[in-house]
């Protein structure tokens, strides 16, 4: 079981909030649920899909960042050298934008569905943008 159910495209996943590593990232975004955008394949990170978000402001900082994450392993990046975003890791991925290597909050990991993310990920390489929905898993 999970605590955030997320939509996007045709793929369900199930994820739990990480509140020991990235507590106000968890209770801000926690705040906005149900939250839906789009979310289109990295440009500089690897195998990875994001969720631009140009200048929002979350209220947050960074917390325990990191610039490795694994498959499944949810960043929120509040911005500063590099545009806000929400970095969705389908495999080896290195955080990065033209400016550089960057690091976000892991505030989210997937626990049920991580079978389908290199599915999501290649199809929104080859098809573009998807629609993602982060709901309350019920």
């Amino acid at each position: 079981m999970g605590d955030v159910r997320i939509t996007a495209g045709p793929y369900e996943f199930l994820a739990r909030w990480e509140r020991g590593k990235s507590p106000e990232t968890c209770a801000a975004f926690e705040a906005l649920l149900p939250y839906r955008q789009k979310i289109i394949h990295v440009r500089w990170s690897g195998e990875s899909c994001w969720i631009p978000l140009g200048d929002y402001d979350l209220g947050v900082g960074l917390e325990d960042p990191t610039s490795v994450p694994q498959a499944g392993e949810v960043l929120f990046y509040p911005g500063g050298v590099s545009e806000t975003e929400i970095l969705f890791p389908y495999a080896g991925t290195v955080f990065a934008s033209k400016a550089g290597q960057l690091a976000g909050n892991h505030f989210l990991t997937i626990t049920e569905g991580k079978e389908h993310l290199r599915a999501l990920g290649e199809k929104t390489l080859w098809e573009g943008a998807q629609d993602i929905l982060f709901e309350r898993a019920s």
